[in-house]
């Protein structure tokens, strides 16, 4: 058995889509909170406060829902390590798209400041994703 294969976990993905639902804003919520202090700290100094603190709201609202809803009933029924290796895999290369699609056009970013960001983005996903695995630990997602 793997360690994210635990059977007290609860498996997301095979929860109905109802559960889900309930779930997603309190999830969502969790990782902005989460992931915008260290997008505001990681990013590069040349993105403005304002801009690093919608990145933290709008690059998960892009992809969260994914996470939580589309990928769950297309992997309903897969073990728990499939599920969280497609989903965990998605996030951060998802935002990382969406944040290069968004600032590509601006020319004061160097590499070093696209490879900071893009990192920064990563870290981000990966402490949310900590988090969400911690509170699992702890039945935090049995109120729901």
């Amino acid at each position: 058995m793997f360690l994210l294969d635990e059977v007290d976990f609860v498996q997301t993905q095979n929860l109905p889509i109802r559960e889900l639902w309930y779930f997603l804003p309190f999830g969502y919520l969790l990782t902005i909170l989460v992931e915008t202090p260290i997008l505001l700290v990681g990013l590069s100094p040349k993105i403005s406060f304002k801009q690093k603190l919608l990145c933290g709201i709008w690059l998960t609202a892009c992809t969260y829902p994914i996470v939580i809803l589309v990928l769950p009933t297309l992997m309903n029924g897969f073990p728990r390590r499939q599920y969280l290796t497609v989903a965990e895999t998605f996030a951060p290369i998802g935002e990382c798209i969406i944040f290069w699609l968004a600032f590509r056009s601006k020319s004061f970013l160097s590499h070093t400041d696209w490879a900071r960001c893009l990192i920064a983005i990563v870290i981000a996903n990966l402490a949310s994703f900590g988090a969400g695995e911690i509170l699992n630990r702890c039945d935090w997602f049995g109120m729901f």
